[in-house]
């Protein structure tokens, strides 16, 4: 799997460093500190822990190592970058590892043939490919004469990072609650509804028309005033929510009508998560932006890419000589993230990385569906190589079944991700049959054990 053996000549860090000074982010920081859990090297599909334990990756990290991990390929790509050329400005300046990143991922943008999404603006992180899409956006109406289109439409249970357009568009309360966020901003409906779709293998059959939510929205606040609606094509994080049959279409259909962008987050689904490169090839959808980022350079160094449509790209490009965006990251087309991204996009075409989840899908869906009848699961859903299990919450003490079991899962070698009451599986795209066999196996008598 791992083609890292890794020798180096840093020096060793202790296994058991102070823990006040770093403060975690999205953790119960008083909580971990008293219990830590420390990873000190990773290998292919494995964590080693710091008492030296191997703890099987059912999360490829956190979404984004979808090559496995220590290749490398990709170690020494970022090695020889950073000999030759360690930063360069992309202001006003360029080097030439960027351009070349972004022809690499122009050849495999969402889209068919003719209409792909072959434009490419580099950012940071996840977080900031969407609040850099959502400005296009609004650049974007602007550009076309549409000035007055400076609303943003999200979807209730939809996560798109933590910047203030990300969280105002986003769908989770608790991301809000405490900080202000953009005025206009609205939501769709969440699309999950277990009462007719429970333990579905896919796309669930029910629920296409809950697209016609945005028409709500259009009566409600104008068409007029509409730039753009985002959604996650699979939202990861709020629990693994799988679009209904139709529903991505429809909401197609919708923006069309109406001269509303439509921006789909990637960040998870993106880069072979579902068996196909993009989401919107595999569900056949194109969007007008594409979010991404964490499998873009398979977690290594962080860095994002918004894709966009040559219709969004030359709106722009149509005006005054000068800055047609005024918009931009310090790391925008880092060099070493650059090289870090062609390496891996290498492993991806030579392994086929890209595909290899709608290989593995069926076993996967098996396997997980296996779990039906454990104790308090109470709805399975899986699609490519994700799955969420859900699980009853405790009377009084929402989130903590799932957080006993994602202990529990630790404990005895394995690595999941929880969201409330809901465990979310997505590990790297270089599984093996019987790793998935041995994720359920685990993931199944922990269940029992403590839920």
């Amino acid at each position: 799997m791992s083609d890292l053996n890794a020798p180096t000549d840093a020096p060793a860090r202790k296994n058991a460093p102070a823990l006040e000074a770093f403060w975690m982010p999205f953790t119960a920081n008083r909580q971990f500190k008293a219990a830590p859990r420390m990873f000190v090297a990773a290998d292919g599909m494995h964590y080693t822990t710091d008492d030296g334990r191997q703890v099987l990756d059912g999360t490829a990290g956190l979404w984004c190592c979808n090559a496995g991990h220590g290749r490398r390929g990709i170690a020494s790509a970022v090695e020889r970058q950073l000999a030759t050329m360690d930063f360069a400005p992309t202001f006003q300046m360029g080097h030439p590892i960027a351009f070349e990143f972004a022809e690499r991922l122009a050849e495999i943008a969402p889209g068919p043939r003719g209409k792909k999404l072959d434009r490419v603006f580099f950012t940071g992180s996840g977080s900031e490919s969407v609040d850099t899409a959502l400005k296009i956006a609004l650049a974007y109406q602007r550009a076309v004469g549409q000035g007055t289109r400076t609303r943003l439409i999200g979807r209730e249970r939809g996560y798109h990072g933590v910047g203030f357009g990300g969280i105002s568009v986003g769908g989770i309360v608790s991301n809000r609650r405490a900080f202000p966020t953009l005025p206009g901003a609205d939501h769709l409906r969440h699309t999950h509804d277990p009462a007719k779709n429970a333990f579905t293998k896919g796309q669930p059959e029910h629920g296409a028309e809950l697209a016609d939510d945005l028409e709500r929205l259009v009566a409600l606040h104008g068409a007029e005033t509409i730039a753009a609606c985002i959604v996650e094509p699979v939202a990861g994080s709020t629990g693994v929510l799988v679009p209904p049959k139709g529903y991505l279409e429809r909401l197609r259909a919708i923006c069309d009508a109406h001269g509303i962008l439509l921006i789909f987050d990637e960040v998870i689904s993106g880069f072979g998560r579902l068996g196909a490169p993009f989401a919107a090839d595999f569900f056949g959808v194109t969007p007008d932006l594409v979010c991404t980022a964490k499998g873009l350079t398979n977690g290594t160094i962080p860095m994002g890419a918004v894709f966009a449509g040559r219709h969004v790209h030359d709106a722009l490009m149509d005006g005054p000589d000068g800055i047609e965006l005024f918009h931009g990251y310090t790391y925008s087309g880092h060099p070493v993230a650059c090289a870090a991204g062609l390496a891996t996009l290498d492993i991806y075409r030579d392994e086929g990385l890209l595909t290899r989840a709608a290989e593995l899908a069926d076993d996967w869906a098996s396997a997980m569906h296996d779990l039906r009848g454990r104790n308090r699961v109470i709805d399975i859903r899986t699609i490519g190589l994700i799955a969420g299990i859900e699980l009853e919450p405790r009377p009084g003490a929402p989130g903590k079944r799932a957080y006993d079991v994602f202990v529990d899962c630790f404990v005895r070698g394995l690595l999941i991700r929880v969201t409330g009451d809901i465990v979310a599986l997505s590990p790297p795209l270089i599984l093996e049959h019987g790793q998935i066999d041995e994720i359920a196996r685990v993931l199944g008598d922990a269940i029992d054990r403590v839920a």
